[in-house]
């Protein structure tokens, strides 16, 4: 049954009440017309519950727009959402990735995901290419996807949106590793689900790095605003030592925007729940609106959380990863490079929800405190611990 303006409804009532189900809910395919973000292709996805997102089909199908009854839940960055024509991978040393970084969800990948490194290449046999230099959190962002399908499916009396398509991160003597993706949104619900399949198309033994840059901002984000997460321990800050107070901000209470912020980012080693999920969530009390990801420890067993609150960039990233924030070397070096042959996949689940009310957000913090109790304090000292991943074999 599809729940809708505070009724239960058959698919046959549905239909009644309307021409098109695109009155109440659909995906619609449009192209944005107008400066950096010309000719890009995206699905714009209406629920009916007062969900709207859209999902830019030349930007890996990464998730761009979000809001909830006209509350916007995406951070918009001031780059726009750039047409992949006009990126410069390679640009400004690597890091002219951040000339295209913005929307809710931004795909860091396929074969490198942290910061600028140069990585032996020795696997793809070519004598001329001794190493690959990567930018920063790697290619596959600004990849457009090719569009396989989309639409709205009934099963019963329940209509599912859905959009599906491939990212090729592909190079002749390099990787040819293809992302296939699919989204989905209940008519009449709450959630965004995201299934993900990396597959190695390839015949060279090629490496794979995964995360997800989710990043929220105002009004979700705001003064007040708080992390919610299962933390078992924080591993690392990037600002630890005589910096981790000297902004008076910790992980757990937002602040407002600030003039000359410098970024923070923590690494946290989080527990899962009996069925192996972990969930983290922005809440924001005052206004009663909230969202939580979801996503498998299997699969993603590291989370980083980035904090931006620079005034003009005001966002908060919550960032589950494959790997820690280490880096490729280390990841090399440790043994836990995700190594995949020809046909290998590894497969990656996330659920985006969105909180309405302060009981769902109450619901949630329970959920979440069930799992584990976070540090109560702001500033909880980073243990320096990386456990052991499981490479290939995971």
């Amino acid at each position: 049954m599809v729940e809708l303006y505070g009724k239960t409804l058959s698919r046959r009532q549905v239909r009644e009440r309307s021409g098109m189900l695109s009155q109440f809910a659909g995906v619609r395919l449009m192209t944005l017309g107008d400066g950096v973000e010309r000719g890009v292709r995206m699905l714009e996805f209406r629920t009916g519950s007062g969900l709207r997102f859209t999902a830019l089909v030349d930007r890996a199908l990464d998730i761009a727009d979000c809001d909830f009854k006209g509350q916007a839940i995406g951070w918009h960055s001031p780059s726009g959402f750039r047409s992949p024509g006009l990126h410069e991978y390679e640009g400004e040393g690597g890091l002219g990735w951040a000339r295209s970084f913005s929307g809710l969800l931004v795909t860091c990948g396929l074969d490198h995901i942290l910061g600028q490194e140069e990585v032996p290449a020795e696997n793809y046999n070519y004598p001329g290419k001794k190493t690959v230099v990567h930018s920063l959190h790697g290619r596959v962002g600004t990849i457009p996807a090719r569009l396989t399908g989309y639409g709205e499916t009934w099963d019963g009396d329940r209509c599912v949106l859905w959009a599906e398509g491939i990212i090729q991160q592909s190079a002749v003597f390099g990787e040819d590793l293809h992302l296939l993706r699919r989204i989905e949104a209940d008519v009449g619900g709450n959630e965004i689900r995201l299934f993900d399949r990396v597959v190695n198309h390839g015949f060279n033994r090629t490496p794979h790095m995964y995360f997800y840059h989710v990043n929220v901002s105002h009004p979700l984000l705001d003064e007040g605003s708080r992390y919610l997460a299962p933390i078992r321990e924080v591993v690392w800050a990037s600002h630890e030592g005589e910096r981790y107070q000297a902004q008076k901000v910790g992980y757990r209470t937002m602040p407002a925007p600030q003039l000359g912020f410098s970024e923070q980012v923590w690494q946290h080693d989080m527990a899962a729940d009996a069925n192996g999920d972990v969930p983290v969530a922005v809440v924001n009390d005052r206004i009663g609106l909230g969202l939580e990801l979801v996503t498998r420890k299997d699969q993603l067993p590291c989370a980083y959380q980035w904090q931006n609150f620079q005034a003009g960039q005001y966002a908060l990233g919550i960032e589950p990863s494959t790997h820690h924030v280490l880096g490729n070397l280390a990841a090399r070096e440790r043994g836990e490079m995700i190594w995949l042959e020809h046909g290998d996949s590894r497969s990656y689940d996330a659920v985006f929800r969105v909180l309405d009310g302060a009981g769902a957000i109450a619901a949630c913090e329970r959920r979440i405190a069930a799992i584990a109790t976070q540090p109560q304090e702001d500033y909880p000292m980073p243990s320096g611990n990386f456990p052991i991943l499981g490479g290939t074999g995971r």
